[in-house]
């Protein structure tokens, strides 16, 4: 016997399989419908069921034209939120950093090549003044299109080099958005507020963008969703987002202690002798960034190589949050 959550937001059952059928043959429930086997504590997807595997193929249909490169959003998003909101939240640390090692290993190819191509654009435009600014405010675009294809893998569906695109589709406007305010909100905490309300902010919307690119939320609805629902489980977050940069953390702080520890005799020499002259800081800003290039050029090849990893990680505690738990990565 089973509960369900109607496309009108409400519990009914317990009602037998034979049943649920019927009603998914209806079109009454689909893939993204919440159910719970009686007895059990927790909501899933009927995706999650084998039982009812056979019958929801029967009646899948494609929700957006073929070409768009996104996955459909859930039938009915207020059903959909409210099983979130009653399950128990969880995130699996380990299995979110094993997972995403197997998911790499497992589609090398466009998870490296899509990914470096993000990295690539995010750089390049990075070093221009104008333009990045500009890439600044379209960053969460190019995630979210990137977020799009390591779901669909993760998922165990077909994606391809173009899915990296796709947020330029339909929610084009809300990811943007979802990546401006919640930064531009987080920076004004971190230093307005001292830096824990801001830190609380940048872990509590991580998910945010992610929830507009593959379930089309509007930016303020998922960034107060991601909040709520990261919240439960803030410091695991915290953990899946820090881990994977620890190497590059480890290599700026080699970076700053060898930098202050070179060029502070030469500051200090500067300062006590009065007024410097052009060639005494000309040679000092020479001697800094032959010091600095080498570490900002293994610091950027760095982040390359860890990105997809990271990002890995993130996209499956997304599923462990929003999902049904249940993934192949194959």
């Amino acid at each position: 016997m089973y509960k369900v959550i109607g496309g009108d937001s409400k519990e009914y059952g317990p009602v037998s399989a034979d049943e649920l059928r019927s009603w998914i043959a209806q079109g009454r429930l689909n893939a993204q419908s919440w159910v719970r086997p009686e007895g059990a504590t927790n909501w899933q997807p009927l995706a999650a069921f084998p039982e009812f595997a056979d019958v929801l193929r029967a009646r899948e249909q494609p929700a957006l034209p073929t070409g768009t490169g996104l996955p459909a959003p859930p039938g009915n998003l207020a059903a959909w939120q409210a099983g979130i909101l009653a399950r128990h939240a969880e995130l699996r640390i380990g299995y979110c950093l094993s997972s995403s090692w197997k998911l790499l290993v497992a589609n090398f190819g466009l998870i490296a090549g899509t990914t470096a191509m993000y990295w690539l654009i995010q750089t390049i435009c990075q070093r221009l003044p104008v333009l990045g600014m500009i890439y600044w405010i379209f960053d969460a675009v190019f995630y979210g299109g990137l977020c799009i294809v390591y779901l669909k893998r993760i998922r165990g569906q077909s994606a391809v080099f173009a899915d990296m695109f796709s947020g330029f589709g339909g929610s084009f406007v809300h990811l943007l958005l979802a990546g401006v305010v919640s930064l531009l909100i987080s920076l004004v905490a971190t230093f307005c507020c001292l830096i824990l309300p801001g830190l609380y902010l940048i872990v509590a919307w991580s998910l945010a963008v992610p929830l507009v690119a593959d379930k089309r939320l509007e930016f303020w609805s998922a960034m107060e969703f991601s909040r709520k629902i990261v919240t439960r489980v803030w410091f695991e977050m915290a953990a899946v987002l820090l881990i994977p940069f620890l190497p590059l953390l480890l290599l700026m702080g080699f970076f700053y202690s060898k930098m202050i520890s070179a060029i502070w005799p030469a500051m200090m020499q500067i300062a006590n002798g009065g007024n410097p002259d052009v060639s005494q800081l000309t040679q000092l800003i020479l001697h800094t960034a032959a010091i600095a290039l080498p570490y900002w050029l293994g610091a950027k090849f760095l982040l390359l190589v860890i990105l997809p990893f990271a990002i890995g990680a993130k996209m499956f505690a997304y599923e462990d949050l929003f999902g049904s738990r249940s993934a192949p990565i194959s």
